[in-house]
């Protein structure tokens, strides 16, 4: 009888017992290393080599789609702050850089359908890159400003800017993507809302009460807490949560169906208490600025006359009456009005101070020499010493007038051209929704005067995605009729 034929393969080389421990050494030497890096490394290693096939799969999903990459961001840019309050020993904000240039490497290296780079040709690229090589220039400003400091600054007030507008218009440029950016930030914006409740409600995981302590400052007023939810802090908590407000309630408008509606009008309101329980007060301003830009663009006098109606109501009910007074964080929001509160004094006293100091200073002393960053790494530079307390503020010691003003000259510029943008745009529902994205980039640059938020994620997001929305809009709308072309 024939015996069977030997199976030859990398695995089975041949019919030598011995060769089919073959690869047995190397598997024991590579188990051996991974077992000494965990032991030495603790298990941070170990979650690596377990995260290890995840990345690699989620890094071919990218390639295969880049929109993958940018979604993932946009959800990244919302939740990093809670991670790394729990992984405290990791670098989490690196993780938006991170999945920025990935996307981005996915773009440029993409094998299918060539991206239309010529749509990149625009305004809004060119003043971002503006934007851009001032901070790069800044390098060199006589301040001399730390080299650290300037990189870890640039990243949210200038390179994510000149990343993330031009990635939206190649990756997320179509009109459904619109659907898929404010569904996506509501939900998110929802969820951060309710965890919030979970906080004040039923408490606060150890990892928070230590962020909670060393805040205390900040986030404990007369013996009452702040809530922050996931995000950064309570601050950008609440200005985050007002602009998606008024994102909600002017969709709530729209040519929607009715369960959209309902739905959009829910989430309103659940996030709008999710702001009171931030306890900021540059949130309520955020919400006039915003809801005042869908007044002048809604074009209907009844919806003027009564969105106008209850601004002004809510405004006089803060500032003339005691109504509700005994909630902490409607009396926390009513002190916004008061121009003798302590707070707002203190503000003053600073900027006056930051004015002298920087009256030879027309450039400023650069970024990273303001707040957080500038005691960590520009300490000898006076300004950092002194809360900025606002974005405008800290733009205006980092650039000086100079790069205050052309800073300031872009916002407004950006602002007055969506407005035109969606002032002629004839389709009643994209209209509606750019009216909503306009109304919270205004909110998050109103807030941004009173806190530094559109600095921080995910406000930036939120608000260069918008732009790069509003911008793209005019190939999304009604042509006009042939007649009106002759």
């Amino acid at each position: 009888m024939n015996s069977l034929p030997i199976k030859k393969d990398v695995f089975y080389p041949a019919n030598d017992i011995g060769n089919h421990y073959i690869l047995l050494l190397p598997c024991l030497l590579i188990a051996a290393f991974m077992g000494w890096l965990i032991a030495y490394f603790g298990f941070t290693v170990a979650g690596l080599f377990i995260a290890l096939p995840i990345l690699i799969g989620f890094l071919i999903l990218v390639f295969l789609n880049p929109r993958v990459g940018f979604i993932s961001f946009l959800v990244y840019s919302f939740l990093m702050p809670g991670i790394g309050r729990h992984f405290i020993e990791v670098q989490v904000g690196l993780g938006i850089d991170a999945l920025l240039l990935i996307t981005w490497l996915a773009v440029i290296f993409y094998r299918g359908k060539k991206f239309r780079y010529r749509q990149l040709n625009n305004d809004l690229i060119w003043l971002s890159l503006v934007w851009f090589m001032l901070t790069v220039l800044q390098i060199g400003n006589p301040a001399r400003p730390n080299i650290v400091g300037w990189l870890q600054e640039s990243r949210t007030v200038s390179l994510y800017w000149v990343m993330v507008i031009p990635l939206t218009m190649l990756v997320f440029n179509k009109k459904s993507d619109i659907y898929v950016f404010t569904d996506l930030i509501i939900f998110l914006s929802l969820l951060g809302a309710l965890y919030g409740m979970k906080q004040l409600y039923i408490g606060m995981d150890s990892a928070e009460q230590l962020y909670l302590q060393e805040h205390l400052k900040t986030h404990m007023l007369y013996g009452k807490v702040r809530i922050f939810s996931y995000y950064l802090e309570a601050a950008q908590f609440g200005a985050s949560q007002a602009s998606i407000v008024i994102l909600c309630f002017i969709l709530v408008f729209g040519p929607h169906s009715r369960l959209r509606r309902i739905c959009y009008a829910i989430a309103g309101l659940i996030i709008f208490y999710g702001m009171l329980l931030s306890g900021t007060r540059g949130a309520l301003a955020g919400i006039l600025g915003g809801g005042l830009v869908f007044l002048v663009l809604s074009k209907q006098l009844k919806i003027i006359l009564l969105g106008g109606g209850i601004l002004l109501g809510f405004i006089g009910m803060l500032k003339f009456t005691k109504i509700g007074h005994g909630n902490d964080q409607i009396r926390r929001m009513r002190s916004g009005t008061d121009v003798k509160d302590a707070s707002f004094q203190l503000r003053l006293i600073n900027q006056k101070i930051l004015s002298n100091a920087l009256q030879s200073k027309p450039f400023g002393t650069g970024p990273g020499t303001s707040g957080a960053w500038g005691n960590k790494y520009n300490a000898h530079i006076s300004t950092s010493k002194i809360a900025p307390d606002s974005l405008f503020v800290k733009i205006w010691v980092m650039y000086g007038i100079t790069g205050f003003i052309l800073w300031l000259g872009i916002m407004l510029y950006i602002l007055g051209k969506s407005v035109g943008l969606i002032w002629n745009t004839r389709d009643p529902l994209l209209r509606n929704q750019l009216c909503a994205l306009c109304g919270v980039y205004v909110s998050i640059l109103v807030c941004s005067y009173g806190n530094e938020v559109m600095n921080n994620v995910p406000s930036l997001t939120i608000v260069y995605i918008s732009w790069a929305l509003i911008s793209m809009s005019t190939r999304w709308d009604i042509p006009l009729p042939k007649s009106t072309l002759a």
